[in-house]
């Protein structure tokens, strides 16, 4: 019989598959804004268009995003990174950085992003300790540059 697998082997494994990095924006009820960086983002369906983000149960906006009706989706550029990692601190005043900027739909996005996605919250799964978040994409907004990967624990630019 094969040993379990570690969170730590897991984690060294999934740092060798290289991912682009987002930050994924909601508001609360009360209009608060909260967000998160995620490199677990993928698209999912053509027709209707999906995109799928995973956030951990453990996160400050969680709650948040578990009755969202909208959330905006990011996909950051190597200028970006320090962004990403304040989206990445719990605990962070993550919107008072100039980098934001209102979408369309009066999310916060990130400024100047190759890409810009709104999101109405179509499903959301449970997956071990974290929540699978499946928007349907109501707008996109494309911008100039190449977006930023994170592999082995390093942001590193898409040349």
């Amino acid at each position: 019989m094969a040993a379990e697998v570690t969170p730590e082997q897991f984690r060294d494994a999934m740092a060798r598959f290289p991912s682009g990095v987002v930050v994924v924006t909601a508001r609360c009820e009360d209009g608060t804004p909260r967000g998160f960086t995620a490199s677990s983002f993928c698209s999912v369906s053509l027709e209707p268009p999906l995109v799928l983000v995973c956030l951990a149960d453990s996160a400050d906006s969680a709650a948040v995003f578990a009755r969202c009706d909208h959330f905006a989706v990011s996909v950051l550029a190597p200028e970006h990174q320090p962004l990403a990692m304040l989206f990445a601190t719990k605990g962070a005043d993550k919107f008072s950085d100039a980098l934001l900027q209102p979408s369309p739909t009066g999310l916060p996005a990130v400024r100047q992003a190759p890409v810009q996605l709104d999101c109405a919250a179509y499903a959301r799964y449970p997956a071990g300790d974290h929540t699978i978040l499946i928007g349907r994409v109501t707008g996109v907004r494309l911008g100039e540059g190449a977006p930023v990967v994170y592999y082995e624990r390093t942001f590193r630019p898409l040349v």
